[in-house]
């Protein structure tokens, strides 16, 4: 047995121990409702991350059998992510104004009209599609967990449950990512490289309708127009530290986490690993490809479980200290995890046991960030800000893309955005701390919202009861 399928195998049983855990000794939900709401999400949530996953491992195929040049391919994603640093961070802000639940269904619309576009063995075809694409994309990662924030403090729930249904979410979109590579692959072997992304079409469709039937609709500021909201999101950033801090730990993170995307396969690959132009092919290809010696889908599905165990690690650690302080040495452990391609240049076996933990620590991360994000970005201006913060992160990878940097170099450039990262959480830390001394209940974002729902449901009620005492005096 190779060493990636020894790895998936023990991170396989330590995943099913961490969750009959996390079920059976911290699960304590007794929230009237909350189970439904929470089912309610995260089938909308899986059924669009789906619509994702079944996409990407066929992008770069069907284009190379379109007759594309490799630049052509280069181009068209480097659009792609330039759309959703650009234009994806104007639609995806059109969320606080026109509704959460309007902008999740356009994501649906987006990206299948993207689907469409793949039929066409046309370059400028093609080029609509990655900026559909890449709008869509930037939707993605806003406009659901802000509709999900404001509904879930609507509703009343605890603030820690928050993190619950962040943690399920990661949990179940890693079991997607499997499932999505190998039902993909069945389809393209069958039908042809098209067929994975009318699959994915389907899908979107579906989660539109579901959509439609079972979500209400909410809103940030329906009075701002762009500019104004977008003013308003830098305001925020600029005054308010701990958004500033969040925000940062995102780009950098996510911005590292994208490009580890781009270097895993040369660093794990034995003999002249593949750097500069050839490292950034296989970023545009699926990283389960057929390319090099090394067995993609064993080692891909080895990093989605290792996603899964993070995300159960992360209930353990919520349950026994803060998000602020346990995060610190999570983004430090992540920092030094990159470093073993460095240090132990073509140790296959220390290599992957590095990357093993880096997606431990990113299945930690994705629930942490939200909670956080849940408590501290100001709800008016929620998907702005989270949009604002992909500039720098889509930036960060267009530039890797058009480089021709070392494996090496690449790498360290991680590790420097990781350890920042780490600072920058210790710096959040400590306004927690001020926070948590000064107002130990507080919990400002939150509370805020609740406070407003509760004034807005005061108002209707004492509108109500004026409008009766009104009719009872007509009476009389």
């Amino acid at each position: 047995m190779n060493i990636f399928l020894l790895g998936f195998w023990i991170l396989s049983f330590l995943c099913a121990v961490s969750y009959i855990y996390t079920r059976t000794t911290l699960s304590t939900i007794t929230e009237v409702g909350f189970v439904q709401f929470q089912r309610a999400y995260l089938v909308v949530y899986l059924l669009a991350m789906a619509g994702d996953w079944l996409q990407g491992p066929h992008v770069y195929a069907l284009y190379e059998s379109y007759n594309m040049t490799p630049h052509q391919i280069e181009i068209l994603f480097v659009a792609g992510f330039g759309s959703s640093m650009i234009i994806g961070t104007v639609v995806g802000s059109f969320a606080d104004r026109y509704g959460r639940r309007a902008n999740c269904i356009l994501y649906g619309v987006l990206y299948g009209l993207a689907c469409v576009t793949k039929h066409f063995n046309n370059f400028w075809i093609l080029m609509v599609g990655r900026f559909l694409g890449g709008m869509a994309t930037s939707i993605l990662y806003s406009a659901f967990e802000s509709w999900l924030v404001y509904e879930h403090n609507k509703r009343g729930f605890d603030q820690d449950l928050l993190g619950n249904i962040f943690s399920n979410a990661i949990l179940g979109n890693s079991l997607v990512a499997i499932v999505a590579g190998l039902v993909a692959q069945f389809f393209a072997d069958q039908f042809g490289f098209v067929a994975p992304f009318d699959l994915s079409m389907a899908v979107l469709i579906i989660m539109i309708v579901i959509i439609i039937f079972s979500w209400p609709e909410n809103y940030g500021d329906k009075t701002s127009n762009f500019k104004q909201s977008f003013s308003n999101a830098l305001h925020s950033i600029r005054t308010d530290n701990k958004v500033l801090y969040l925000g940062l730990i995102q780009s950098l993170f996510e911005g590292s986490m994208y490009v580890f995307v781009l270097e895993w396969t040369p660093a794990l690959t034995p003999k002249a690993p593949v750097t500069g132009a050839a490292a950034k092919r296989h970023l545009l290809e699926d990283n389960e490809g057929h390319h090099g010696t090394i067995p993609h889908g064993h080692i891909f599905a080895a990093f989605m479980v290792a996603v899964m165990f993070g995300s159960s690690v992360f209930k353990v650690l919520s349950k026994f200290t803060s998000i602020e302080s346990f995060m610190r040495p999570v983004l430090f452990t992540a920092a030094l995890t990159l470093l073993t391609p460095i240090l132990f240049p073509g140790n296959q076996a220390v290599i992957f046991s590095g990357f093993l933990v880096f997606e431990m620590c990113v299945g930690i991360f994705w629930p942490s960030l939200g909670t956080m994000r849940g408590k501290y970005v100001p709800e008016e201006t929620r998907a702005t800000i989270m949009n604002v913060f992909r500039i720098p992160l889509n930036l960060l990878v267009v530039v890797i893309l058009l480089q021709n940097l070392q494996m090496n170099t690449i790498f360290l450039c991680c590790v420097f955005f990781l350890f920042l990262a780490a600072f920058f959480q210790h710096l959040l830390f400590q306004s927690y701390e001020k926070i948590k001394i000064s107002s130990p209940t507080t919990d400002s974002a939150v509370v805020q919202l609740k406070t407003a729902l509760k004034e807005e449901e005061a108002g209707i009620t004492a509108a109500a009861a004026a409008g009766d005492s009104k009719q009872k005096e007509q009476v009389v």
